[in-house]
């Protein structure tokens, strides 16, 4: 006699139910891929408000939300050219003792001469510490996170010689350079019309575009008529004069300069980059990404900061966000490699 399978209601497929289950994965697996980078990293930024707003009355405050602008104006002006390194491809490390280097070169001239000398001094400067890092990765073909691994330490070195180890005084010199513009600190209002500059550069130009083609296929790059190295030069020098800036703001917000100034800043540069969506290995990476990425490390620390958390904490709250990011990313492009 013939067995026919049960097929009622009790004796259903087994397949059914987890082809239902791994429809649902892919489809959210679907939706993640999808979803901007960007947009992603607003839902941590307002998470992370909400949370500190829940722990600190004063964090929502207008007085604080100038203080956080006034804290990460700094570290986005330094991470506007490195997100056009970055995308290239390319590392400026050196840009925190850059900046500590220009600063001591703008007090020292500051003692006997006047803040426009000394403010030249200091850009100057910074446009020569940009062509050093531009001329050894770009032209001598040593790689930028070594060459600039180098001129990290270096730049650091020659700003406390300068310095002499101390902190140099500038007696209000070059303190109009933070001074408010129409009710806005003029740091605020340098890092807003930097940031718009590069975001119009990334975005609308051909010098943008041929960065992207650098980072993303160099040997494509090269072959399509792009100029590498100029290109690559450029961005270093930018990122030079930006230093000199940083290390001017920095001097007029403290009235003084120091050898020690902005120490660890290079790697909060980085770490927003990186935040931002900007790949190691280049060929990605936004300017909108590297600003959400510089608000989310100003919050964090400013909302810790708050919360009366120890410093120590904060770098290693940061550190697991930017090992979080950087993991999820990796997840973003294998979903959408599979």
């Amino acid at each position: 006699m013939d067995e026919t399978p049960d097929t009622g209601s009790g004796g259903g497929s087994p397949d059914a139910t987890p082809a239902v289950g791994i429809s649902r994965q892919a489809r959210i697996a679907r939706i993640f891929v999808a979803m901007p980078p960007e947009l992603v990293l607003v839902v941590v930024l307002v998470i992370l408000g909400f949370i500190f707003w829940q722990g600190s009355e004063f964090f929502l405050t207008t007085r604080n939300m100038r203080n956080v602008l006034l804290s990460v104006s700094v570290l986005g002006i330094l991470a506007a050219p490195g997100t056009l390194l970055l995308i290239s491809g390319n590392f400026d490390l050196s840009v925190a003792s850059g900046a500590a280097l220009c600063g001591c070169i703008a007090g020292v001239v500051a003692e006997e001469n006047s803040a426009a000398a000394a403010i030249l001094a200091a850009l100057g400067v910074g446009l020569l510490a940009g062509i050093f890092n531009g001329v050894l990765s770009a032209y001598a073909g040593i790689a930028s996170i070594v060459v600039t691994l180098g001129t990290w330490l270096g730049y650091r070195g020659l700003a406390r010689l300068f310095s002499n180890g101390q902190t140099i005084r500038m007696n209000g010199k070059v303190e109009f350079i933070t001074n408010d513009i129409f009710g806005v600190p003029a740091q605020i209002v340098m890092f807003v019309l930097i940031t718009v500059l590069a975001w119009f550069v990334v975005r609308y130009t051909r010098f943008g575009r041929s960065v992207y083609a650098i980072g993303s296929n160099p040997t494509a790059a090269r072959l399509s008529g792009i100029r590498q190295k100029p290109t690559i030069f450029v961005m270093f020098i930018v990122s030079g004069l930006l230093a000199g800036l940083a290390g001017l703001i920095l001097a007029s917000q403290l009235d003084a300069a120091s050898g020690n100034a902005a120490t660890g800043v290079e790697l909060e540069v980085v770490a927003a980059i990186i935040l931002g969506g900007a790949s190691l290995s280049g060929g990605r990476g936004t300017i909108p990404g590297t600003v959400l990425g510089v608000f989310i490390l100003g919050i964090m620390q400013n909302g810790l900061t708050l919360l009366s958390i120890s410093s120590f904490w904060q770098d290693v709250a940061t550190g697991v966000v930017l090992v979080a990011a950087v993991g999820l990313d990796q997840v973003r492009l294998r979903l959408s490699g599979s």
